[in-house]
């Protein structure tokens, strides 16, 4: 059986210093279309973690706010360590305008006064978000971000 390489298990995770935009992967599809993914990460790996509140209303604004930033955004998606969130795009793009877009997309979150989309009809666990938790985490990488 063929071994299947995980890139995110290759990272030493121990060796990073948080927050961060990695441009984690390339892909060109079958087409000639060229997808590039990125790390996203907020907090230390297995130092800080993010509580699901802040994490999922992070997600739900970003959806929005990183789409106003960037063109071509296919996703951007939560991980599971709850430390940062994945984007996945259409196109190349470097690091730097990607957190540049990123910083953009906090300063919005810092504004926001509601978490779009939180109710049963557009999610599917609507309760378990904290506005208040989002902002926080927003202000701390913003910070961060900005004086590196």
């Amino acid at each position: 059986m063929e071994e299947i390489i995980v890139e995110s298990f290759t990272m030493d995770h121990t060796k990073v210093s948080a927050p961060f935009v990695r441009k984690c992967g390339i892909i060109t599809t079958p087409k000639g279309d060229i997808i590039t993914k990125f790390d996203l990460r907020f907090t230390q790996p297995n130092v800080h973690i993010m509580p699901t509140g802040a994490v999922h209303a992070l997600e739900h604004l970003l959806a929005g706010y990183i789409r106003e930033e960037l063109k071509d955004v296919i996703d951007i998606s939560p991980m599971g360590c709850r430390t940062g969130f994945y984007l996945t795009l259409v196109g190349r793009i470097t690091e730097k305008e990607v957190a540049g877009a990123l910083i953009n997309a906090l300063e919005k979150v810092v504004e926001a006064e509601e978490v779009p989309a939180a109710n049963p009809v557009q999610c599917g666990n609507y309760r378990d978000m904290s506005l208040f938790g989002a902002k926080e985490y927003a202000k701390e990488v913003l910070e961060k971000l900005k004086n590196r």
